[in-house]
């Protein structure tokens, strides 16, 4: 008990938790986004859409930040709304964020939210609500297809609205909670890249304007 104690003091003083700032590009890297700072409903936020020359198959758009990660509590605010210049149906406002990018950006874990999918009068689709994917080798068609259900689930959202989210990684598991509620809305037991480490990205889907603010890691 004694020593059980002792673990989780000593946990929580090495428990750092720091604000990352979004009000300037630099020390980012830009892959097959724009991103500026700018003000969005009323918030300082960081803007993020695709060119509008890229390939509508692009998943790998994203803002890879200059910060350092492997365990511990991502917690930020994001909006999320289908582009005027999207000219495909499945456009969702794709928007989320991605942790451990490897420092060739050529793979990444990310937790992503579709806001236009929980208000659909398809059950199906609002089923599909949030989703947990592996970039490259486990998209979200390869995991619905092998183990559907398990890596996407339901919460309500409104599409351009700000949305409180947290998510929480450990080892092979991460929780993302939404709207500050104290129940994870997905769970995520075995976290395809194992226990790695990386950056952090904020990260946008196909047809997407999505805003990222109030950024805070805790390590």
């Amino acid at each position: 008990m004694r020593l059980s104690l002792f673990l989780m003091a000593t946990t929580s003083l090495f428990a750092e938790t720091k604000v990352v700032p979004l009000d300037s590009i630099k020390g980012m890297k830009l892959v097959n986004v724009m991103a500026e700072p700018v003000t969005y409903k009323g918030k300082k936020a960081f803007s993020v859409m695709e060119p509008p020359t890229i390939k509508a198959d692009i998943v790998d758009q994203l803002v890879v930040l200059p910060v350092y990660f492997s365990n511990g509590t991502i917690e930020l605010e994001l909006a999320g709304s289908v582009a005027q210049s999207a000219n495909f149906a499945g456009a969702r406002g794709f928007v989320g964020v991605a942790f451990r990018v490897a420092s060739d950006i050529k793979s990444f874990e990310c937790i992503y939210l579709r806001p236009t999918n929980p208000r659909s009068d398809d059950q199906v689709r609002r089923n599909h609500s949030v989703q947990y994917i592996s970039f490259p080798d486990y998209p979200w068609q390869r995991l619905r297809k092998e183990e559907s259900e398990k890596y996407e689930s339901y919460v309500d959202l409104l599409p351009g609205e700000w949305t409180k989210v947290k998510i929480v990684i450990e080892g092979v598991r991460a929780r993302l909670y939404v709207h500050g509620s104290e129940q994870p809305t997905l769970i995520i037991n075995d976290l395809k890249k194992g226990e790695s480490k990386g950056a952090l990205g904020l990260w946008i889907g196909p047809g997407t304007e999505a805003h990222f603010a109030n950024l805070r890691v805790t390590q």
